[in-house]
């Protein structure tokens, strides 16, 4: 009787408790997906606006899961800015329209700026006139910055009349608040899920299972690479100077790793689940460590971000129209903002400069002699190597928490690094060796046509080898989990 009731409280709590871990990886969100789905494939190709304002309802109590009622500020935000956006839209003046989306931009950006910026703006002030004012105790609600650079996508897409069709408040805000995209994107525009809305068509099956195959992916990545090897990696940065050079040298490949398994398996994720409902969303990722210039990179790297700062920021501050110099300013500009959106830090200022930088040089680099150079195997690998080399010196400012741990970081690496250390560190931490240059062999080595053939053998089986498959993957997760799942990195974005 006890074991019943403590289930019965347990599914209740799941149902009505906040819980800011729960993750597309965890046990909890599966429980709550498969109690939501198996009345939405009910409901799926019915009367649209049932099932819209279901799939509204359950993203909000997802929100509410994950943020309790700092959610409210969701719905406030979409119902605003879907407002004002309505207003200008009915305005004719091009100045008119101008201010009224310069002051749609900033209402959409004030809640992100306070609960994301604000303590950075007064430490910045203590530290520049050292000053003593307080920090406040500020929440980020989780996807925060997601949903906000989605609301002004849309804004400026409607101020330059992209959008051809009007999008009626149930539309917008199935868009806003579309449960797959909540926590971490990636961003969608609205042209790739409001016309699918739209549509009435059967299933396609296709789809469906890319979904599932997208899922598996997704719980290899995050919920088996990326949450085994992040206990060592956090080890590493949290005190550096406890480990030798190597050891240190060798959390800051598995960062690499992780933060690459972490992001991508969620959007993997978060792809696969909206396919099983029926709906395609565009890839975020496409083999970005395979680049051969930093320039490639951010083309295959979190690619909803990239796109959104080129279409909304590099090309409204000029793009490459103003010469080499302005282009080469815009470039910096933009990937500077890029890092301060990442966090409200330095460290993430940094990081977008130095990447900011490598843009400007190699754009530079490729116009006085690159272009002339041939793609031998021996320039792609020397290119291969200065791209990552590049990545990864940045990942460290990403990763680590300040100047101090930064320091620490490059003088065991660069000063107290020895090959001694190898044999024992294989021997203590074999699974770790083995899942970090299993993802990087996979990820770096392995040709795309050998994984469009395992994608489509996966595509092509039987429900009950699928069914086989993801238990196995679940099994995996359970017997190499440490510590339980780790916090998604992109969600403190």
């Amino acid at each position: 009787m006890n074991t019943d009731f403590s289930f019965y409280n347990a599914f209740v709590e799941l149902f009505t408790k906040q819980d800011s871990s729960l993750q597309f990886s965890t046990i909890k969100f599966w429980i709550l997906f498969v109690v939501f789905f198996a009345f939405f494939i009910s409901i799926r190709n019915r009367k649209r606006t049932v099932m819209m304002s279901y799939v509204i309802v359950f993203s909000l109590f997802i929100a509410y899961k994950a943020n309790g009622w700092y959610m409210a500020l969701l719905p406030a935000t979409m119902l605003i800015s879907w407002l004002l956006t309505e207003a200008m839209k009915r305005t004719t003046g091009q100045k008119t329209r101008k201010w009224w989306l310069a002051v749609i931009v900033v209402i959409d950006l004030m809640p992100l700026l306070y609960f994301k910026y604000t303590n950075f703006f007064i430490a910045s002030i203590n530290s520049l006139f050292h000053s003593n004012f307080a920090l406040l105790d500020i929440l980020l609600p989780v996807g925060l910055s997601f949903y906000t650079f989605q609301t002004i996508s849309y804004s400026v897409d409607v101020y330059k009349q992209k959008i051809s069709y009007d999008v009626d408040l149930l539309e917008y805000a199935f868009y806003i608040t579309f449960f797959p995209l909540l926590f971490a994107g990636p961003i969608t525009r609205t042209d790739t899920l409001v016309p699918q809305l739209r549509q009435r068509k059967k299933v396609d099956q296709i789809l469906v299972n890319t979904g599932f195959w997208l899922l598996v992916l997704g719980l290899l990545k995050k919920g088996l690479v990326a949450d085994y090897i992040a206990e060592y990696n956090n080890w590493v940065f949290d005190e550096p100077t406890a480990y030798s050079g190597f050891e240190v040298f060798m959390g800051t490949i598995g960062f690499h790793v992780q933060l690459y398994c972490d992001f991508s398996g969620y959007s993997d994720m978060a792809i696969g689940l909206a396919a099983i409902m029926g709906f395609k969303l565009l890839p975020n990722f496409n083999s970005p460590y395979k680049s051969l210039n930093v320039t490639e990179f951010w083309r295959r790297w979190h690619i909803s971000l990239s796109t959104w700062f080129r279409d909304y920021l590099y090309i409204p501050l000029g793009g490459n129209r103003k010469g080499e110099a302005r282009t080469y300013l815009n470039n910096f500009v933009t990937m500077v903002v890029a890092g301060l959106w990442h966090g409200a830090s330095w460290m993430f200022v940094i990081w977008g400069g130095i990447h900011g930088a490598a843009l400007v040089v190699h754009k530079a680099c490729r116009q006085l002699f690159l272009d002339k150079i041939k793609d031998t195997w021996w320039v792609k690998l020397a290119a291969w190597t200065l791209t990552m080399v590049t990545v990864w010196t940045a990942w460290i400012f990403f990763r680590a928490k300040d100047m101090n741990t930064l320091s620490d970081v490059f003088s065991q690496v660069f000063c107290n690094f020895d090959w001694a250390y190898l044999q024992p560190f294989v021997q203590r931490r074999t699974m770790w060796v083995v899942f970090v240059m299993v993802a990087l062999i996979i990820h770096v080595c392995l040709p795309e046509s050998w994984e469009t053939k395992i994608k489509g053998w996966v595509i092509k089986a039987h429900w009950i080898v699928k069914l086989i498959i993801f238990a196995l993957v679940v099994q995996l997760i359970i017997n190499f989990s440490q510590n339980g799942v780790q916090p998604l990195l992109y969600s403190q974005f």
